[in-house]
């Protein structure tokens, strides 16, 4: 398998008409409004996981559009945030399924670095107004980062919470890598069976199965 690099799928990406219309367009709406995340850590996901180095890809679909949540990474906060609902339970089930405490924080740099890719469809959105950046581009840029995942690496666990994300998976090569699909973890969803998927623990199933080292759902250094 050819290690290639995020700069080398990215790179000719983001000298594409579309992508520099998008960047256009994210520049000119933070002149009128606040944007997430900031624009240091649009691209976080990839600065802290690797393309060659990535095990599990869990997808997700806006940035948080509140006050200081949003960082760059789907589904996580900053350390000083308290874990919006979705997140809660996402813990919750992590808990239940791998019989570990409930984590403290709601970082989840710490899957990052291990391999977990957390990238939403979208890299933006405009503050209090979910799906406000969705029309203009972005998923063009992401599709071609769930293509590249799939194409250049092997045996990864791609996790699609939610109709939109799966939605992506025409993307995926499934005789390459595994796909677990559950309801979003929104607590208007949870209940239809996102509660009880046990994604946690068919994960590292999955990568131990491939020999690879199964991720540490839970962060002892913060406990």
């Amino acid at each position: 398998m050819q290690s290639l690099t995020w700069a080398d799928i990215l790179g000719p990406e983001k000298e594409k008409a579309y992508f520099k219309a998008l960047m256009a367009s994210v520049a000119d709406d933070s002149r009128h409004h606040t944007i997430y995340p900031s624009s240091q850590n649009r691209f976080l996901a990839f600065k802290l996981t690797p393309l060659a180095k990535v095990k599990v890809h869990i997808l997700g679909q806006d940035p948080y559009h509140g006050p200081e949540q949003a960082h760059g990474l789907s589904f996580s906060v900053p350390p000083h945030i308290q874990p919006p609902p979705s997140l809660k339970n996402i813990f919750k089930e992590l808990a239940a399924d791998c019989q570990v405490p409930v984590p403290r924080s709601g970082c989840l740099t710490h899957w990052a670095e291990q391999g977990v890719l957390l990238l939403n469809t979208s890299l933006s959105v405009r503050h209090g107004q979910a799906g406000s950046h969705s029309h203009l581009g972005w998923q063009l840029f992401t599709d071609t980062v769930i293509k590249a995942v799939s194409q250049h690496t092997s045996h990864v666990v791609f996790i699609l919470w939610g109709s939109h994300a799966q939605k992506k998976a025409p993307l995926i090569d499934q005789s390459s890598h595994a796909i677990l699909q559950a309801p979003h973890p929104s607590p208007l969803s949870a209940h239809r069976g996102f509660l009880g998927c046990r994604h946690f623990s068919k994960t590292n199933e999955y990568l131990k199965q491939h020999g690879k080292e199964p991720i540490k759902w839970v962060d002892t250094s913060e406990r």
